[in-house]
């Protein structure tokens, strides 16, 4: 199936991506298995590629599904990749890995989250290390877990290192919007910005990761973070979502985690 579009619409879109990727013509040649008088030849416009080199071009760009699906339309065809609802019955395996990931990752904290923060699923742990004096607001949905990390009226009060540790998270969206431009991330990128003080002291690091240092009545909970997607997607939903696990960085803070979470019952 074709969509309509106009002929130099994929030209421009394919030469973009190969810019913004950085690869001269015969790398991308190479990577696509063409060659690079082919690739030339779209990129001018002076050939229409079949459905198939598209989806090539795109695996070869790293482009995510959705932004091959984007690059299909260009090209003039439907999208290849479906992208379905959290709530739809084919993702219910998927809901249900999801829950089960996060329950056994307790007494630790663990969220799913979609693209820029936007949160899908929580365990108990989150709830107990997001405490109290969160602004309503913060908490309506959608909620975002980077804005409500960052926001004065939400977590960042009580974050020890909030100059060190949010910069590392903006830091992460900046490389997002380098390989994925969107005005949106951008807006977004510049509102958290606006909530970090000046750092007034040299970064620290635990070895390989920036903690986040969390003031608690317990004492200081120090954590790192894993992220996990699912590589293998062919769907754009659940190619988007992200597990984010928060680990304890001692035992002290590992220690206290546990204790809540006996006290909570979980």
């Amino acid at each position: 199936m074709t969509v309509s579009t106009k002929p130099d619409r994929f030209a421009r879109e394919l030469r973009r991506w190969r810019t913004r990727r950085r690869f001269s013509q015969l790398d991308l040649a190479i990577r696509a298995d063409t060659t690079q008088r082919h690739l030339s030849f779209l990129e001018q416009g002076r050939s229409r590629p079949g459905r198939a080199m598209v989806v090539r071009l795109a695996e070869s760009l790293d482009l995510s599904l959705r932004e091959r699906n984007g690059l299909l339309l260009a090209a003039g065809f439907a999208p290849v990749y479906a992208e379905s609802g959290l709530d739809a019955p084919e993702l219910g395996p998927v809901r249900e890995a999801l829950e089960r990931i996060l329950e056994g990752h307790l007494p630790y904290p663990a969220v799913v989250v979609r693209p820029y923060g936007e949160l899908v699923a929580a365990n108990a742990a989150f709830g107990m290390v997001l405490g109290e004096g969160v602004a309503p607001a913060l908490l309506e949905p959608p909620v975002n877990v980077l804005r409500l990390a960052l926001h004065p009226d939400g977590m960042a009060r009580r974050v020890g290192n909030l100059a060190e540790w949010g910069r590392h998270i903006t830091g992460s969206l900046r490389e997002q919007a380098l390989r994925s431009p969107d005005p949106g991330l951008d807006e977004f990128i510049a509102e958290l910005d606006g909530y970090l003080p000046e750092p007034d002291a040299p970064a620290e690091h635990l070895g390989f990761a920036v903690p986040l240092r969390l003031r608690a009545p317990e004492g200081e909970l120090r954590l790192i973070t894993t992220l996990t997607s699912f590589a293998t997607a062919v769907d754009v939903t659940l190619s988007e979502l992200r597990l984010e696990a928060f680990l304890p960085a001692d035992e002290a803070t590992a220690k206290i985690l546990r204790q809540r979470a006996a006290t909570s019952g979980g």
